[in-house]
């Protein structure tokens, strides 16, 4: 490994970096990423970086965007990390893997999108006064770079501001999705440990919660509307 590391930048290819250059480039959107975390996904064998001589774990520019697949399926999926890894395990293989109720990870692989704040706003056909209204409300991070999730975010702005629905009249949904985040933090607290593997283990647990309740937010949603369509 240690080799590989020297090898790769003497080779004129890509520096290797890091954890905290990794974390540097990725924390923008996924801010809950830890060292903790990025050694936990070695762990379970969903990354594999090289290591100096020193024993420094060195990541490649593929296996930051490994990292950002496993962080978005995760994320957005609501996917267990064994389910992401048998996927991408498959993907490795040369197979192309159906991944029901979800985006493939070659997707993501083909290429995760890294937007400014410029592309971000004309990919999503906003305007900046509505990406700005949308952060002011705390619907969206202020950051340099933006991934997939907030430009289907801003997209849906987009089509709520045609109709008159404004960020700001969105504000209470940051204080429920708070409320909803205290109580999976309460219900995962009994098993979770002061180790870093098993503070992940926990917190891949409460992203499953997550899905469930956003299953719920919806299903009382449209239940809500049918009643006012009656």
């Amino acid at each position: 490994m240690a080799g590989t590391a020297a090898s790769t930048h003497a080779s004129g290819q890509a520096p290797l970096l890091g954890i905290g250059q990794v974390l540097a480039r990725l924390q923008p959107e996924f801010p809950e990423l830890t060292p903790s975390k990025l050694r936990f996904l070695e762990e379970q064998r969903l990354v594999s970086p090289a290591r100096t001589a020193s024993g420094y774990r060195k990541f490649s520019n593929a296996d930051v965007e490994r990292i950002t697949v496993v962080l978005s399926m995760q994320r957005d999926q609501y996917l267990p990390l064994k389910v992401i890894r048998t996927h991408l395990e498959a993907i490795d293989a040369g197979e192309t893997p159906a991944l029901p109720g979800a985006t493939s990870a070659a997707a993501f692989l083909a290429g995760a999108r890294r937007l400014r704040r410029d592309e971000l706003i004309a990919q999503a056909g906003a305007t900046a006064s509505l990406l700005d209204d949308a952060v002011s409300a705390s619907l969206l991070p202020a950051a340099d770079l933006y991934g997939d999730e907030a430009l289907a975010t801003l997209r849906a702005l987009v089509a709520l501001r045609s109709v008159g629905i404004e960020p700001r009249h969105l504000r209470g949904m940051r204080a429920a999705a708070e409320r909803e985040a205290a109580l999976i933090e309460h219900a995962i607290a009994p098993s979770r440990r002061s180790d870093a593997a098993g503070k992940a283990r926990a917190a891949e647990r409460g992203l499953e919660l997550a899905g469930h309740l956003d299953a719920v937010h919806a299903s009382v949603l449209r239940s809500a509307f049918s009643r006012l369509a009656r």
